[in-house]
């Protein structure tokens, strides 16, 4: 009897969460917002000790594949669009392909990047975070288990030397480095000047520089309107832009360039005029 209070209980407490949700904008945000933080926690409670026991501990192998089994973290994010509602439609993957190291580029909008990097992120890949990722609990975690590059924004000598490093490790362990050269976070649509230290990276290492496009989020998510419902996120991996000849000279156009066809193709993916 007891069991069935409580059955009916929940079942009640469901209906007017759903309820809720329906009528008040405010109410989804925050459900779903709190939904999706839970998830990350508990999955990365969850896979963090997978990963020790797979591949020892901390390695790029534990987010994207270098050789062997499926990579365990990419598994997991790629399952969390099905609890949202999110679909991705990709364009361009076989501009991956190139031969060596690479830096990567990507406009960077919202705590769903995540889910968005896992769609397309390549083989031997690692991401450049800030500092402050590491301590986030169990999400801090596993972001350091699957090889991320950690950097100080606050200190330019300490990420000067961090990138230095980066570079000489890209190129003798022959991975991909991907980097948001925005810097933070923005969601409103168009993109923030890019910071040159991954253009400087790519014509130090002289590798080239692969621009990743995500459309804008703004029509289904959106903090600031309380905004989070289902949608459909287009993605395009641009051709390669090579570095090869450049010198440091060359940075700050090299910059502009990726900063003016990634503004482009972002407009053109949204659906808005440029």
């Amino acid at each position: 009897m007891e069991l069935g209070w409580l059955l009916a209980w929940g079942a009640a407490l469901l209906l007017g969460l759903r309820v809720l949700m329906e009528l008040s904008a405010t109410a989804n945000f925050a459900l779903r917002i709190g939904f999706y933080s839970a998830l990350c926690v508990a999955a990365s409670a969850l896979t963090a000790p997978v990963c020790v026991l797979v591949n020892g501990g901390r390695s790029v192998k534990n987010m994207r594949r270098v050789a062997g089994p499926a990579p365990i973290i990419k598994a997991v994010v790629k399952s969390f669009k099905y609890f949202f509602g999110l679909r991705f439609e990709v364009k361009g993957l076989e501009n991956f392909e190139v031969e060596g190291p690479a830096i990567i580029v990507s406009n960077h909008q919202s705590i769903l990047d995540m889910m968005g990097l896992m769609e397309v992120l390549p083989d031997g890949c690692v991401q450049v975070g800030k500092k402050e990722l590491m301590y986030a609990g169990s999400v801090g975690l596993i972001i350091y288990l699957g090889g991320v590059i950690f950097i100080n924004r606050k200190s330019t000598s300490s990420a000067k030397m961090v990138m230095a490093e980066v570079a000489k490790t890209m190129v003798t362990e022959n991975v991909k480095v991907w980097v948001y050269p925005e810097g933070t976070r923005n969601c409103t649509g168009d993109l923030l000047p890019f910071k040159k230290g991954a253009f400087h990276l790519a014509v130090q290492a002289q590798v080239p520089v692969i621009p990743v496009v995500y459309s804008s989020f703004t029509s289904f998510y959106n903090p600031k309107k309380k905004l989070f419902k289902s949608g459909k996120i287009k993605v395009e991996v641009l051709p390669p832009i090579e570095t090869k000849g450049l010198t440091p000279d060359d940075v700050s156009d090299l910059t502009d360039r990726c900063f003016c066809l990634m503004r482009e193709t972002l407009f053109r993916l949204s659906g808005r005029p440029a």
